[in-house]
């Protein structure tokens, strides 16, 4: 979906645990670059590749890949993607995630319990085969080089300027970013919209530090916002600074 000259927002569709998961990778682009803000599951890269088909792309193709976290459902088709084009990508993240999606420390989620609840909790229809291979895709995660880390506060000068938050407490190094050209918040998991359609904060259930992640929503009344792209739940366009205002004051309090 084209948000404006320059970003688009992807619509990924995965059946994760038995049910359709959706989620919302980001890509921007001008003459000369091309970013994809995150890279959903493992076995989409197929799909983010038609996506790219969609726009007028320059002719080099993707340049960047920038990943807001290390959980599987931002790195999963990272290393195919990374293959495809044949090492002309740079990958980026902060420097806390990047030995994460490395593979050199095993992701912060991926405990050996969590594995054992998962594979549990898969539906019981599901093979003994697939349980096997399920289990090894948690045990063996993606992983891929990381080339450039970013700071908080950073801004890369493509694009139409693309400015790197700091958005901490999901994950230690999680990040969002700004597109001042349409003024759109990539929020990644710092933020997400409900089946109401209402912005809300992170997920409680899924945030490793959830005090932490509450106090990073402040940060982001520093930016002029129109648009927030949230990697679950997708657009919120409504009020968003008043929205934020409420869900800063609420952590507060």
């Amino acid at each position: 979906m084209l948000l404006s000259p320059g970003i688009a927002v992807i619509e990924l569709t995965a059946v994760i645990m038995g049910k359709p998961n959706t989620i919302y990778p980001v890509l921007l682009w001008d003459e000369h670059e091309a970013v994809l803000v995150d890279t959903g599951y493992p076995g989409q890269a197929d799909l983010i590749g038609a996506e790219l088909e969609k726009y007028a792309l320059p002719s080099s193709g993707l340049s960047r890949i920038i990943l807001s976290h290390q959980d599987i459902d931002h790195i999963g088709s990272l290393p195919v993607l990374v293959q495809r084009f044949e090492g002309k990508i740079a990958v980026m993240s902060s420097p806390f995630e990047k030995p994460y999606i490395e593979g050199n420390l095993r992701l912060l989620r991926i405990t050996p319990e969590a594995i054992e609840q998962a594979v549990n909790s898969l539906p019981a229809n599901v093979s003994d085969q697939w349980k096997q291979a399920f289990r090894h895709s948690l045990e063996h995660p993606p992983s891929s080089p990381v080339h450039e880390t970013l700071e908080d506060g950073q801004e890369l000068p493509i694009c139409g300027g693309i400015v790197v938050i700091a958005t901490p407490g999901h994950t230690p190094g999680h990040l969002s970013l700004y597109h001042r050209a349409s003024k759109t918040l990539i929020a990644a998991d710092a933020l997400t919209v409900n089946d109401a359609g209402e912005l809300c904060g992170p997920d409680p259930v899924t945030t490793l530090d959830p005090e932490l992640a509450r106090h990073s929503l402040t940060k982001l009344l520093d930016y002029e916002i129109t648009t927030v792209v949230c990697y679950h739940g997708g657009l919120y366009q409504g009020n968003v600074r008043q929205n934020l205002l409420k869900l800063a004051q609420s952590e507060e309090n």
